[in-house]
């Protein structure tokens, strides 16, 4: 069961529309507004200024549906929420339709995170957090989040996090975190998506494209859970690509664990190429990891790095990483890869990373390409 805190408590006495009503006075616009308490049931604000959102997201309450009209948002305090959906009446944040919006950083205080949930059943989708001095994007100790078609670009610190203990069936779909360097660190904590410091089962993964970070694509340091993480690319993570003379940025494509925890993830239909250290790394995770078809391609170091652990890997697929396919410790299982005895290495469609690089399909989904594809339904990432 999960364990009241006191971040659960809330008072309002303003509805969600007479709250946003005091920050745009006159010139909101309501969609299908509750009169009610901002406790009461469902209520659609649609939001146009900053200061309508930041007073939409502060009022927030189970079935309250946040719309932000295109354009971009300057917050000057970190959007924050401890507020609860539920199950039926979840908390959305999210675009006007197909409208594009970009939530933007550039005038927080150093320091600030643009964006943090510490609420359960929320769904935001369809935004892009940016330029934020610190993290862009944080969820603690969230229960049944849905994070969808998000991109966090260019921020001071990681793009997206999950974080804190009771951080349970969260699902991050199809996000796009690419750019994200923290100077105060001269790169060295800047990943893609980190799942830190926590615990909490039903945690998943999916769609992910993490790029050009300056630090590692994906990290889970001292999350003691399983996590699922499937579907997704990690690629050109760890390069100095700001001029940083100090620069400490690690480049892993997937760094599956450290910090002391013993923990299986699972990683599924993955890719990870072009990163500075290793393309998958168990990161001293002793865990029993399981790693099922993905394909490491031209990383510096080992596609494969699982030298002190349990992982067990099959149907995986390295090619042309400079630190070898595979480094495997005396406990690792490995079975069907292409560094196994017997196990041929198809040849791939393509090796051109451009189309990697190419819009999303309507729906958010990763777009069609050939790069790494070899047609094999036995080895390697299917790359979709």
């Amino acid at each position: 069961m999960r364990q009241s805190t006191g971040r659960h408590r809330r008072t309002r006495t303003l509805s969600v529309a007479a709250a946003v009503a005091v920050a745009a006075g006159a010139g909101g616009v309501y969609l299908g507004l509750s009169n009610g308490d901002a406790e009461a049931a469902s209520s659609t604000v649609t939001v146009t200024t900053t200061a309508q959102l930041e007073a939409a997201v502060k009022s927030a309450a189970a079935g309250t549906t946040i719309q932000l009209r295109a354009g971009t948002y300057y917050p000057t305090a970190t959007l924050k929420s401890t507020a609860n959906g539920t199950s039926s009446a979840r908390i959305t944040l999210q675009a006007y339709g197909s409208e594009k919006v970009k939530v933007d950083g550039s005038k927080l205080a150093d320091g600030s995170w643009l964006a943090g949930i510490y609420g359960d059943y929320w769904t935001v989708q369809n935004l892009t957090f940016q330029n934020s001095p610190a993290q862009g994007f944080v969820v603690t100790s969230s229960v049944g989040g849905v994070f969808k078609n998000l991109v966090t670009a260019n921020n001071g610190d990681s793009g997206f996090t999950l974080r804190g203990d009771g951080t349970t069936n969260n699902l991050v779909q199809n996000l796009d975190s690419h750019g994200n360097y923290d100077p105060a660190g001269h790169g060295q904590n800047a990943d893609g998506i980190a799942v830190k410091f926590g615990s909490g089962t039903g945690n998943r993964i999916t769609g992910a494209r993490l790029y050009n970070n300056s630090d590692d694509g994906l990290d889970l340091w001292q999350f003691s859970s399983p996590v699922t993480i499937e579907h997704s690319w990690a690629f050109g993570n760890g390069k100095n690509r700001w001029n940083d003379s100090a620069f400490e940025g690690n480049g892993n494509g997937y760094k599956l664990g450290g910090g002391g925890v013993t923990v299986a993830h699972v990683v599924n239909n993955n890719a990870a190429w072009d990163n500075t250290l290793n393309g998958f790394t168990e990161n001293s995770n002793p865990g029993a990891i399981v790693l099922n078809r993905n394909t490491a391609y031209a990383n510096a170091e080992a596609g494969f790095y699982f030298a002190t652990g349990k992982a067990r890997l099959a149907r995986n697929l390295a090619v042309g990483n400079k630190g070898g396919l595979s480094k495997l410790g005396s406990s690792t299982v490995s079975a069907a890869n292409n560094w196994d005895g017997g196990v041929s290495t198809p040849s791939f469609k393509s090796t051109d990373a451009t189309t990697a690089y190419s819009a999303r399909k309507s729906d958010g989904s990763l777009q069609a390409t050939t790069f790494l594809t070899t047609g094999s339904t036995a080895i390697g990432s299917t790359m979709n």
